[in-house]
C-alpha cells in the first residue's frame, strides 16, 4: 500500500528531523512550508523523498487541503510537526493494511506533554484527530481557520496506540500559540456573522477554565494542569477580543 506523508510547516527546525522519521512507512514526504526563516526547509530537503512546497499562510485549512492536492497517493499520513509515532503505533498500522479491506479514515489518539512531562488530564484524555485516511473520501471543512475539521464521506475507524504530542516545548511558545489560534477563531466567528458581545467572551472564558480544571480534572495535573487550563482560557479570551478588532 502507497503512502503520502504530509506535514505542514513553519519554523519547526527544532521538530522536523524527528518527525520526518516517522514517515518511514511512506513512499513520499510532502512538506507546504509557510516560507519559515530557521532550516526548517534546509534538513527537510536532506530526506530523499521529500517534496518542499512554499506557500504564504492564511489559514491551517488552506495549508493542510493545499498538502492534500500535492500528494499523489489515495492514502495519506498526516502529522503534526509535535508528534511522534511510536513503534507500536507502526506496527498497527502496518497489521491494519494487512486486513483484507480498511476503514477509509482512522483516528489517532494521542498521549500529550507538557515540556516533555506527560499530561493525564486536562481535556487531554480524549483528545483524538485523524490522521491517516484516504484524499479520495475527505476534505478539511474551507470554514474552519483553525482546530481544522476533516469532513470524512465514509467509513471510520480508530488505532489504539496513540500518537505522542509534545504540543507544548514551554510555557511562553505555547501561550503564544494559544493566542494566535484565538485570534484566527476569532475571524472565523466574524466570517460566520457572529457579533462580539462582553459577557459573552467573559462568562465563556470562565467555563472554558472551569471545564478544563475541574470538570476535566485538570486539578490532578499539578501546576501544569493549571497553566493548561488558563492558557485554553486564555484562546477563548482572544477569539472575542479579535472578533472585537474585526467589527471594529
Amino acid at each position: 500500500m502507497n503512502i503520502s506523508g504530509l506535514i505542514i510547516t513553519y519554523n519547526e527546525e527544532k521538530n522536523i528531523q524527528q518527525v520526518l522519521e516517522c514517515f518511514g512507512l511512506c513512499d513520499e514526504i510532502i512538506v507546504i512550508d509557510s516560507f519559515s526563516t530557521d532550516k526548517t526547509v534546509e534538513i527537510a530537503k536532506t530526506f530523499p523523498n521529500v517534496k518542499v512546497v512554499q506557500n504564504k499562510f492564511e489559514d491551517f485549512t488552506k495549508q493542510r487541503n493545499l498538502a492534500l492536492d500535492e500528494a499523489k497517493n489515495d492514502w495519506v499520513l498526516f502529522l503534526d510537526a509535535d508528534e511522534r509515532i511510536t513503534p507500536p503505533l507502526k506496527q498497527e498500522i502496518i497489521d491494519e493494511f494487512k486486513k483484507p479491506e480498511q476503514k477509509d479514515a482512522y483516528y489517532f489518539y494521542r498521549k500529550f506533554y507538557f515540556a516533555q512531562k506527560p499530561i493525564h488530564y486536562s481535556g487531554t484524555q480524549t483528545d483524538k484527530n485523524f490522521r491517516l485516511f484516504r484524499k479520495s473520501k475527505a476534505r478539511y471543512t474551507p470554514d474552519k481557520k483553525v482546530h481544522e475539521t476533516l469532513n470524512v464521506k465514509g467509513s471510520v475507524g480508530e488505532l489504539t496506540n496513540k500518537l505522542l504530542h509534545y504540543s507544548v516545548s514551554d510555557y511562553e511558545s505555547y501561550k503564544q500559540k494559544m493566542i494566535h489560534y484565538g485570534v484566527l477563531k476569532g475571524q472565523e466567528l466574524s466570517l460566520k456573522g457572529k457579533k462580539f458581545n462582553i459577557f459573552v467572551q467573559y462568562s465563556k472564558t470562565a467555563f472554558k477554565f472551569f471545564k478544563a480544571y475541574i470538570l476535566r480534572l485538570g486539578i490532578l495535573d499539578g501546576k501544569e494542569g493549571c497553566q493548561l487550563s488558563y492558557l485554553q482560557s486564555l484562546s477563548v479570551f482572544e477569539t472575542y477580543e479579535s472578533l472585537k478588532k474585526e467589527q471594529n
